[in-house]
């Protein structure tokens, strides 16, 4: 997943812009970037995680370099995350959600996520 889509998403339930994002593991890629227009995002910027007007100086240059392999989105409004998997995120609707898999996704990356996620996150989590 690229960083700059955190300036695009929000929570597919409760609609809370912008997400929180955990990385457990990204790639940077040699690419040659020219961009004429910066900040290339508008609101938010998900590699520095602050909003646009924030910041000093946009690192979208750094960004476009930037992969998300494997992580989590996290809403602080409802208590869902969503993973980030193969360097999709999968924002799914709860009733849509894979148990089985969203479980062991979270058992195999338990050291890595917080207890917010682990114990308490919706709508799965290890606690159940």
């Amino acid at each position: 997943m690229k960083y700059r889509l955190l300036d695009l998403l929000a929570c597919p339930i409760c609609k809370k812009f912008p997400l929180e994002l955990i990385v457990i593991e990204e790639k940077t890629y040699e690419r040659e970037v020219q961009l004429k227009n910066k900040p290339f995002c508008e609101l938010y910027c998900g590699l520095k995680m602050v909003k646009i007007e924030d910041l000093d100086i946009t690192p979208c240059e750094e960004c476009f370099k930037k992969e998300i392999v494997t992580g989590v989105l996290y809403c602080d409004k409802c208590g869902r995350w969503y993973p980030i998997d193969e360097e999709i995120p999968r924002m799914l609707p709860d009733e849509l959600r894979d148990e089985k898999y969203e479980k062991e996704f979270l058992r195999k990356h338990k050291d890595k996520l917080p207890s917010k996620i682990l114990l308490e996150g919706k709508p799965f989590n290890l606690a159940e």
